[in-house]
């Protein structure tokens, strides 16, 4: 993270009194405002229908951070952020609010000095993506050229559409009034300092990279584990479930930071470019095959850390009888010259026995005629593992021989902690993010092409799952590593999933 404020500009935050505004975004513009990374005139505005007036935000916002802030600072700082807070009324879907707004951010600038930079961030539904950049548009509040000043940019959340048709209708609406490198596709994964690890680790040590690839690497797995259930949200996850709402963004965006091929620069669309190569060959599935490599579940009732917990059709605002997947495993194929062969294991699921997103590369097992004679017929693979919550690490699975008279390989681990060694707690995510975009610098986040290409993969295993639906849900018990047809995936390979 630069040591050097981010331009001064006007963030303004749509859906500013919604749970993203307060959990997330405030705390990070917070932080971001403790550490001088914002510009002493860079102004943050709300965006709502339920607040009457500025003061009323603040005093929200207050008690936001209260509950969800990171760190403790002092009442001075606290007053020096509230001095940027403003707010104004309305209605994503009335025009005459954004002409509220325009009048009001011209007071602003006016008042502040600021130049007419312009950070737009949609902490929104998705139902009201296109309205709020139509009238954005409509109002004169974009500034079309990029990057001469003053900017105009635009951050949008996930889920990006609910599925490829409705992605590219999406991507059209919103280059109806910004152009595609004034646009932010977010995916806060992206964001987390072990996920850009990444690419250090791979890139950055020449231990590794040599062996990156089918010639050593037996399969890879790549874990997205929660103990909780749907925690109050199941109207949304009636309507995503977990293959949209985990698998086709944070699950496909580690899949391309492991599977990538070194990029030529740390630039935006050189790493971007090599991330939507990968999308694009993976070898399409057809009916059958999609049948075959994925499975759905959802839990029953069951026990977490001691507790009962209820099954997803008893959660609040779910359907009695609903079908919709709370747990995901896919068996994907990569067909390029540096994974072809090599399996990629996905699973996401809710309501499993451990909080856990891990990356476990496999490598292949040594031929074991060295050691036959010794009485050692075989021995577990190494494994690399690449934890990214909640315990940040990496671990090294190794073997090594038992002191003792008698050659005995036992399985050891080389473990490091970035709590450890680093000390300090790791920047939050949304803190880098809104960082990147007041600075213009897109890498970290989605371009259109990447998004079209992950929805099409995804796409068409929801085509197939629709047409055929599943007769045995629920189908695991909550505190429960999953379905058992989950383990079966693995098994049929001869192989089974890591249980971290």
């Amino acid at each position: 993270m630069s040591t050097a404020p981010a331009p001064a500009a006007t963030i303004v935050i749509f859906g500013g009194s919604g749970d993203l505004a307060r959990r997330k975004l405030v705390p990070a513009l917070f932080e971001l405002h403790c550490q001088g990374q914002l510009a002493p005139a860079t102004a943050i505005v709300g965006f709502s229908r339920s607040v009457d007036s500025d003061e009323a935000w603040r005093a929200d916002l207050e008690a936001a951070l209260a509950e969800f802030r990171r760190t403790t600072h002092s009442e001075e700082d606290w007053r020096g952020f509230s001095a940027r807070l403003h707010h104004v009324r309305g209605d994503l879907h009335e025009s005459r609010s954004f002409a509220d707004l325009a009048l009001r951010l011209e007071a602003v600038e006016r008042e502040r000095g600021l130049p007419g930079n312009r950070l737009y961030y949609l902490a929104i539904p998705p139902s009201g993506i296109g309205d709020a950049v139509s009238h954005l548009g409509g109002a004169g509040l974009v500034h079309p050229v990029e990057p001469a000043e003053p900017w105009s940019r635009l951050v949008v959340e996930k889920p990006f559409g609910h599925d490829l048709a409705s992605a590219r209708a999406l991507n059209e609406a919103v280059h109806a009034a910004f152009r595609e490198r004034q646009v932010f596709r977010i995916d806060h994964y992206l964001g987390k300092e072990t996920t850009q690890n990444i690419l250090v680790f791979r890139l950055g040590n020449g231990i590794f990279e040599p062996l990156w690839n089918r010639r050593y690497v037996d399969h890879v797995q790549i874990t997205v584990a929660e103990t909780l259930g749907v925690e109050g949200r199941g109207r949304f996850f009636e309507e995503a479930g977990i293959f949209r709402d985990v698998v086709e963004n944070h699950m496909l965006q580690l899949l391309c930071l492991v599977a990538m091929e070194p990029p030529v620069a740390f630039e935006a669309n050189v790493v971007r470019d090599e991330k939507v190569k990968v999308l694009r060959s993976i070898r399409p599935q057809t009916p059958e095959e999609i049948l075959r490599d994925t499975v759905r579940g959802q839990y029953a009732p069951g026990t977490i850390d001691g507790h009962p917990v209820p099954g997803y059709r008893r959660e609040p605002n779910v359907a009695p009888g609903s079908l919709r997947e709370t747990y995901a495993a896919w068996k994907l194929q990569i067909e390029n010259w540096r994974w072809a062969g090599v399996p990629f294991y996905l699973r996401a699921g809710k309501r499993l026995p451990k909080r856990v997103t891990e990356i476990a590369i496999t490598f292949k097992t040594p031929p074991i005629a060295l050691f036959r004679r010794a009485g050692v017929l075989g021995q577990e693979p190494n494994v690399l593992v690449l934890r990214l919550q909640p315990d940040e690490g990496i671990a090294l699975r190794i073997g090594a021989k038992e002191p003792g008279p008698t050659m005995r390989v036992e399985t050891v681990k080389m473990d490091f902690r970035y709590s450890e060694f680093f000390g300090e707690k790791t920047p939050d995510a949304y803190e880098r993010l809104l960082l990147d975009a007041l600075n213009g610098d897109s890498t970290l986040f989605a371009r259109r092409d990447e998004v079209e290409a992950a929805w099409e993969l995804v796409t068409s295993v929801l085509d197939v799952w629709r047409e055929s639906p599943p007769r045995d849900l629920p189908n695991y018990e909550a505190g429960t590593w999953g379905p058992e047809a989950a383990m079966e995936l693995l098994a049929r390979d001869g192989r089974r999933w890591r249980r971290p």
